[in-house]
């Protein structure tokens, strides 16, 4: 296993901190996500393009250490930093939007609903990313209702 996969995997290392580290991951996304938007205003589509890259990157290496660490490792957080992108994709990058952001894709990857948890039944690295994704477009849906009807 390349020492690569396994920095991003855990997300810099953020997965080596231990229960918790997929919050961790999630809260540290949403600091850069911040920073991110408020200092260089990118365009909406490099933003895609970036969490596109996070999650394709994500399903190679996070494959890449299963036969390592076992389906799944609680060190493997880049999942969470996909799915918390995914999560405030086209809204504004306001801590509001952020906080309520991090609030419902924590929600939506803890409680797995809407046949989320069957996506962890995927082979490899598809079946860590996927389940986050998911539970992020769930977080980006409602948070788009949100924002489309001035509730926030």
């Amino acid at each position: 296993m390349s020492q690569l996969h396994k920095i991003i995997a855990t997300s810099l290392g953020i997965g080596y901190v231990g229960k918790g580290g997929g919050t961790v991951a999630a809260v540290v996304a949403c600091v850069c996500w911040y920073f991110w938007h408020t200092m260089y205003l990118p365009d909406p589509w490099l933003t895609v393009g970036f969490t596109l890259v996070i999650t394709i990157v994500g399903v190679i290496s996070s494959g890449a250490v299963e036969p390592f660490w076992g389906k799944d490792d609680k060190k493997v957080v880049i999942d969470e930093v996909a799915g918390m992108c995914i999560s405030l994709l086209f809204l504004p990058a306001t801590g509001a939007y952020i906080v309520t952001g991090l609030i419902l894709f924590r929600f939506f990857d803890i409680v797995k609903p809407f046949y989320i948890r069957k996506a962890e039944k995927l082979p490899g690295g598809w079946g860590v990313m996927l389940d986050d994704v998911l539970a992020g477009i769930c977080a980006n849906i409602l948070l788009q209702i949100v924002f489309r009807f001035n509730l926030l």
